[in-house]
C-alpha cells in the first residue's frame, strides 16, 4: 500500500521514517513524519487524525520524546 498525501494539501514534507518490527523487518504501521512548518504539519495532524485509509482510521498526532 502507498499514501500519497500531495504537498499543495498539507505543506511540504522534509523527512519520512518508516518504523520496522526488528524481527520481521515487515512495516510496523508507523511513520514519523517532519514538515517544513509548524503551521502546515498542525493542519496535517487537525484534518488526518482519525481519517479513514483503506478501511482504517489513522492516529496523527505530534510526536514527544521516548520516556527512558
Amino acid at each position: 500500500r502507498q499514501m500519497c498525501i500531495r504537498d499543495r494539501d498539507y505543506g511540504a514534507v522534509t523527512a519520512v521514517k518508516f518504523i520496522k518490527d526488528r524481527e520481521t523487518g515487515r512495516f510496523r504501521g508507523i511513520a514519523f513524519v517532519e514538515m517544513e512548518d509548524a503551521a502546515a504539519a498542525a493542519k496535517a495532524i487537525e484534518e488526518l487524525d482519525g481519517a479513514e485509509y483503506f478501511g482504517r482510521n489513522m492516529v496523527v498526532k505530534e510526536a514527544r520524546p521516548p520516556k527512558y
